[in-house]
């Protein structure tokens, strides 16, 4: 009697990375094929992946009036927004550069939220004259400043107010956005005179009301918490005859890294919209934010062992990927599954700190990993399709990895590998003494 296959090893965004005959696949593509054809360090997603988070928003959401703003700053590769804009979708903006992205994908302008705490003069009037559906006013001072370019320009601008709803997300206090100590919008207790004040600026039109309180949220207790909150005051504005058009409930919906159990997006918004009918708004217009919980998943990196480095207290794995590339480790002290592109089930596991080339003892990847691992083989880094291509810099003139997009058996190089000239194209030589 044949034995068992061993089991493969774990990572998240199954089934669409999942592995077949000993090796880990992309859809219907073998991951392995991929780091021979464009190299290492590479961004490997999924579009299946993404249409199936989305799909779970689109499910819940079902026969509302509500539309579905992907938070681009978690990945902004142009052919991944593409993939968001022919899906229907919105974007949720934080700079003018993300507002170009959002063009150059496709993007309705009308479909366009600005958020962000610090919109430049220049950002605010171009935005105005893209005609962007809403901006998302965190400060008193914004709203001054949004007013007179909007009155330069002799329009008014679409406004929301960004309430901070002092809400503890619960999650890593760098992604916590909705507590009184944040930088993040207006704080609860101040927003109805923001909105008397806004209802009396020509420059503005007010149309909703926003609000945010982290990334990374694993549980719906704070959503619940939050929309109370935001519902008191959307009672206490419009009593004042101040309309709102539509409620913004911004995103953060986390995802499984390490063991986490996230509500799912379906699952979610059954409950805050049972929440939203039982207090007489489920009418009104949504707007919703995500993005991480619609790439993270979608993508893995996958990376090259250099050196096996054993050592007295512990044993090192050097990586041609680096803290440039996933940076989030290094920033959040993140976790981030790592398992071998091709199993070596043969060989016994050593416990490894697998770490990149960059100079900084802070460059890992992961810590205490079991591996059975020798130089040569793929790794990939699960997770890896939010908030590390976006985050991505070019420290110790490293390049930026190539990405690929896989749909069922069909590959297509999305962002090609930058070469060394490519960092220095915009520098200019010593001219002076």
């Amino acid at each position: 009697m044949p034995s068992a296959e061993p089991p493969s090893p774990y990572l998240p965004g199954a089934p669409f990375f999942q592995y077949r005959s000993g090796e880990l696949w992309a859809e219907d593509v073998p991951v392995a094929e991929l780091a021979r054809t464009y190299g290492t360090p590479l961004f490997v997603y999924s579009a299946a992946a993404v249409r199936a988070a989305l799909a779970a928003y689109q499910r819940g959401l079902a026969g509302r009036d509500a539309l579905i703003c992907y938070a681009m700053k978690a990945n902004s590769t142009l052919a991944i927004l593409q993939l968001f804009a022919r899906a229907g979708c919105g974007f949720d903006i934080v700079s003018g550069g993300e507002l170009e992205r959002a063009l150059r994908a496709g993007a309705a302008p009308e479909r366009i939220v600005f958020s962000g705490v610090g919109k430049t003069r220049d950002e605010m009037r171009r935005a105005l004259q893209a005609g962007i559906g809403c901006f998302n006013v965190e400060s008193m001072a914004e709203l001054n400043a949004l007013d007179a370019v909007a009155r330069e320009l002799g329009v008014r601008a679409p406004v929301s107010v960004r309430v901070n709803p002092d809400v503890d997300a619960q999650t890593h206090p760098y992604i916590s956005t909705g507590l009184k100590d944040n930088k993040f919008g207006i704080a609860h207790d101040q927003a109805l005179d923001a909105y008397r004040y806004a209802a009396s600026r020509p420059g503005l039109h007010i149309i909703g009301i926003d609000c945010h309180i982290g990334s990374q949220i694993t549980s719906t207790g704070p959503y619940l918490d939050a929309l109370e909150r935001v519902l008191d005051l959307v009672e206490a504005i419009e009593a004042e005859g101040i309309a709102l058009h539509h409620l913004d409930l911004g995103g953060g919906l986390g995802i499984e890294y390490h063991g986490e159990q996230p509500p799912a997006a379906d699952a979610l918004w059954q409950a805050l919209l049972a929440r939203l009918d039982a207090r007489g708004h489920g009418r009104r217009r949504l707007l919703v934010e995500p993005g991480r919980s619609l790439i993270g998943n979608a993508g893995i990196c996958v990376t090259q062992v250099l050196y096996a480095k054993p050592g007295a207290t512990k044993n090192f794995l050097i990586v041609d990927a680096a803290m440039n590339d996933l940076p989030r480790p290094a920033m959040y002290d993140a976790y981030h599954a790592i398992a071998p592109v091709q199993p070596r089930h043969d060989q016994p596991s050593t416990v490894w700190d697998v770490v990149g080339p960059v100079c900084e003892s802070g460059d890992w990847l992961g810590r205490e990993r079991a591996l059975a691992v020798q130089a040569g083989d793929w790794l990939a880094v699960g997770s890896a399709g939010a908030y590390c291509m976006s985050m991505a810099s070019h420290y110790n003139t490293r390049g930026k990895a190539a990405e690929v997009l896989v749909s069922g058996d069909r590959v297509q190089l999305i962002r090609a590998r930058e070469s060394v000239s490519d960092l220095w194209r915009q520098e200019r030589a010593l001219a002076l003494d």
